[in-house]
């Protein structure tokens, strides 16, 4: 058997392609009669609430050092930063035992859980360290190196609405949150493989830093869609032998096989090895010029197709739709061309790297009265990560940015390829505040059959999409210290008010925790400034909730003041897992959490809608919503009073 001892020895995607292509089988296989999934193509009857957060834990992205980021400040090469190495090792599937203080630190592997009072990573190459001391030798910040808990989904949230159509996308979210359930010619059958001693199967028990597999759901659907024929062989701990004897069945028996995870060059990634050794004539290609998907592995075996694609979910599924999608519908008979292009606008500024080719996850809103015929859309970025499993349902396609391309301008001409040929326009498109009050409304609207969107960026820049005419509705709560008043203030012409609800915002703790119990919003702002043990959930810059707890702390930046939950929930979960102890939310989400609540202020969550689309369908019956006396009075069991009617200001 040919040896291929290629290692990660970049090269263009093009000739990664040619040389894939021109090792493996590419025509069609046959012709079959089969059934289709049950779950793939159906329409979601309920929406999905997530019953745990995902990660599951303040995950490391480096190998390096779990610290305080304040005691890195002023840190050089000439001038390093002297602390205190911890007794512990924070490994992969380990719970940490000690606590970072200030002036210590504590090694930590990538995917290690962050100890509490750590709230940055320092990647190990900027270091040097013998076993008592660490000297840092570059500055880090807050949040640096670090995937906190609940960032991606969180305990409560609306994941999935009712009314959408499953694909890959949502269903390997569901696989993700760890629910089990989600209910020609030949079709290539897809032997699938999953990798890493911390993975385990949906619908199992999970405690921290135990990972759900999502990859073999997402994988096995988007085969599904390009009409394969998935088989999920399970997931294999990184145990060579036992690698080797399910790469072997599956050589046997399918007609491409898949694997996820131990495709880079760290001493435990396994997969590589594997394949090279029991393949022929073996890979091909082993490290392509993209970012996600740099380290997949392209090989063959007698004109099989066999991928090692990467284990962090987006970077998987990049690498799947570049390489391994095309395969599968020519093997299927059909049409291998990619999915469609649409030509949109950037939204807002993006920083690339220099250097390699970049894939940036989008999505899509109408442009405000485009002259321009060829863009009259708006590319949202998503956020980064490729451990992020949400970012790619939520995504329409993804944008392509140059390896000399520092920056993506604003209003930047752009090519989007879409994820979906039958990509669906929403018919109400939501920028703001999240709230319970809203995933009701839109939950609403959707079973009235209009599809909706929500981008939760906060009030301010929920504000300012709509003065943009980006979104047909942004839902915000801002106050004006000057006058007192939400909302009203802040109107600019180009826009107006629907009146939504009030709301009840105050300070969320564990009930019976003396610091708070019983305690006046002034003595607990006092305990929170001066308590060093004392741990908070902060709010995403931008939202009502963050400038509201600014104000009240005048400038004082307590414990986990960095932490940055996207909405209540997320805040919420954080106190009452013991995460943080204190932090901001509305009251029925206090309520339902179980947790202590002092109340702050009562506030006004209202509705900004664009002059220009305020007689849009959804936006009529969003405003209809509001008058029903049903629905109002459902939106006050939570916690959100109307107050007058639904006629616009």
């Amino acid at each position: 058997m040919k040896k291929q001892q290629q290692f990660l020895d970049v090269i263009d995607r093009d000739e990664a392609e040619r040389r894939f292509r021109n090792a493996i089988r590419y025509e069609p296989l046959g012709e079959e009669t089969v059934g289709l999934s049950e779950s793939l193509g159906r329409v979601l009857a309920r929406d999905v609430i997530a019953r745990r957060d995902v990660p599951l834990f303040d995950r490391s992205n480096y190998d390096g050092f779990a610290v305080q980021a304040a005691d890195t400040y002023g840190a050089t090469e000439e001038s390093p930063r002297q602390l205190l190495v911890l007794d512990e090792v924070i490994m992969t599937s380990r719970v940490p035992n000690r606590q970072v203080r200030s002036g210590t630190a504590i090694p930590i592997a990538t995917g290690g859980m962050l100890p509490r009072g750590a709230d940055a990573v320092v990647m190990v190459e900027d270091t040097d360290s013998d076993e008592q001391s660490l000297w840092v030798r570059q500055a880090v910040a807050p949040g640096f190196g670090v995937s906190f808990a609940g960032t991606d989904i969180t305990v409560g949230e609306t994941v999935l609405r009712q009314g959408e159509l499953l694909t890959s996308r949502e269903t390997g979210v569901l696989a993700a949150m760890g629910e089990s359930h989600a209910h020609v010619f030949l079709r290539p059958r897809v032997g699938i493989i999953s990798t890493g001693d911390e993975m385990i199967e949906p619908g199992q028990p999970i405690r921290p830093p135990e990972v759900y597999d999502s990859n073999s759901r997402i994988l096995a659907d988007a085969v599904v869609e390009s009409g394969g024929d998935a088989t999920l062989l399970g997931i294999v701990a990184d145990d060579r032998a036992k690698l080797k004897a399910t790469l072997m069945c599956a050589l046997r028996t399918c007609d491409v096989v898949l694997l996820s995870g131990g495709t880079s060059k760290g001493a435990g990634d396994l997969s590589y090895r594997v394949v090279g050794s029991e393949t022929s004539p073996g890979i091909v290609a082993h490290g392509v010029a993209l970012k996600p998907g740099k380290p997949v592995c392209l090989a063959s075996h007698h004109g099989k197709p066999v991928a090692v694609l990467p284990g962090f979910p987006t970077s998987a599924i990049f690498t799947f739709h570049e390489f391994l999608a095309p395969v599968i519908r020519r093997l299927a008979g059909r049409d291998d061309r990619p999915t469609d292009t649409v030509q949109a606008r950037m939204a807002i500024p993006v920083r690339s790297q220099i250097g390699r080719t970049e894939y940036l996850l989008v999505t899509l809103v109408p442009a405000a009265d485009s002259d321009d015929d060829d863009s009259p859309l708006l590319a949202y970025p998503m956020g980064s990560g490729s451990g992020s499993v949400t970012t790619f349902s939520r995504a329409d396609g993804f944008v392509t940015a140059g390896r000399h391309e520092e920056i993506l301008q604003p209003f930047q001409p752009v090519t989007v390829q879409l994820l979906a040929r039958n990509l669906h326009a929403a018919d109400l498109i939501v920028i703001g505040s999240h709230c319970v009050g809203l995933d009701y409304l839109l939950g609403l609207l959707q079973r009235r059959y209009f599809h909706t969107k929500f981008l939760a960026v906060g009030s301010t820049a929920g504000l300012q999409a709509a003065r943009h005419g980006q979104c047909d509705v942004a839902g915000i709560h801002l106050l004006d210290p000057e006058t007192g008043l939400y909302n009203k203030p802040f109107l600019t012409e180009g826009v107006e008010l629907i009146p939504g609800y009030r709301r009840l915002q105050g300070i969320v703790y564990r009930s019976g925790d003396e610091r708070f119990e019983g305690a006046t919003l002034e003595r607990v702002l006092e305990t929170v400034t001066c308590d060093a043990e004392c741990r908070m959930a902060n709010r995403n810059q931008g939202s009502g909730t963050r400038l509201l707890m600014d104000r009240l702390l005048r400038g004082a930046e307590p414990p986990g003041y960095v932490v940055q939950p996207s909405n209540h929930n997320a805040v919420a979960n954080a106190v009452l897992q013991g995460r943080a102890d204190w932090g901001m939310a509305i009251e029925s989400v206090a309520r339902q959490a179980g947790l202590g609540f002092l109340p702050v202020m009562e506030e006004e969550y209202d509705f900004v809608v664009p002059c220009g689309r305020a007689d849009r369908p959804a936006v009529l019956e969003l405003k209809q919503l509001l008058g029903q006396a049903e629905v109002r009075a459902h939106l006050a069991r939570l916690g959100c009073r109307c107050v007058g009617g639904p006629e616009t200001t």
